[in-house]
Formats: structure tokens, C-alpha cells, sequence
């Protein structure tokens, strides 16, 4: 059963380091993989009011940080630990976020490491891609009304 949990700030650096776990083989990939700059990305975003754990069996296995824009929801994370992937608890959170945003009537938007398995999980639930970057593709999902 997977509950979520709300952040603070306290949470920062344990939440910097399970980011940093989860996309560490994406990073070697194309070559960027740093953990200071890593790091100081994420501190220099983490807003905790739009971040949750998500536990399974009350233990925390990743997080999402989900921002309401007046005309859209911005995934800015969805995470789950190395060992916990490949169990369908991101599709599980991705299905939730979707309804969420269908109530709301918002799309939700997110960008995606370039090369990152990521990418596949988003056009697999709905993403469509609208614009890439050198280090990023960007997506939208937008709800049936």
C-alpha cells in the first residue's frame, strides 16, 4: 500500500540523496554525473510544501514534488529508490498525480534527462513530448476532459 507522507525542510538532504541514487546510471550515461552539482540543484529548488514522500509499508522509497501554476501542475521529481523501481509504485504515483490533475482540469508538464529510462515511463502513461533542450526533453500530459 503506498501512503505519502509530507516534506520538511529536514528532509532536504535525505531527499537530495535518493534523487541522486535514483538517476545516478541516467547521469554516467551521458557523462554528467556529479554529485555536488547534483546536489546543489536540487537544495537551490526544494520547496518541502510541494514535496511527499511516497512509503510503502511506512517506509519511504522515493518522493514527488508536484508545483500548481495558474495554468498548469509542473512535476518537478518523481523518484523511487533502485531497489523499489521495476515494482510499479511510479506508474501507481503517476496514475494519482493524473487524476489529480484531470479534477483540477490542469496539464501536467515535467522535463526528463535526455537518455534517461524516464523518458519511455512518461510516453508510456500519456506524456507527449513538446520541446527538448541539450540536457532535458520536456513533456505534457493533458487529461481527458
Amino acid at each position: 500500500m503506498i501512503e505519502y507522507k509530507a516534506t520538511t525542510i529536514d528532509d532536504a538532504e535525505a531527499l537530495c540523496s535518493l534523487r541522486l541514487e535514483a538517476m545516478r546510471e541516467s547521469l554516467e550515461r551521458i557523462g554528467r554525473y556529479s554529485p555536488e552539482r547534483s546536489r546543489e540543484r536540487f537544495l537551490s529548488s526544494f520547496v518541502p510544501e510541494n514535496a511527499f514522500w511516497i512509503l510503502v509499508d511506512g517506509e519511504p522509497v522515493g518522493f514527488y514534488a508536484l508545483t500548481r501554476h495558474p495554468d498548469h501542475l509542473y512535476l518537478d521529481h518523481l523518484y523511487i529508490s533502485p531497489t523499489h523501481q521495476g515494482k510499479r509504485l511510479g506508474s501507481l504515483v503517476l496514475a494519482s498525480l493524473q487524476s489529480e490533475a484531470a479534477s483540477l482540469e490542469l496539464p501536467i508538464r515535467l522535463g526528463a534527462l535526455r537518455d534517461s529510462d524516464s523518458n519511455r515511463f512518461y510516453q508510456r502513461h500519456g506524456f507527449k513530448l513538446t520541446h527538448e533542450e541539450e540536457w532535458d526533453l520536456y513533456y505534457e500530459y493533458v487529461p481527458i476532459a
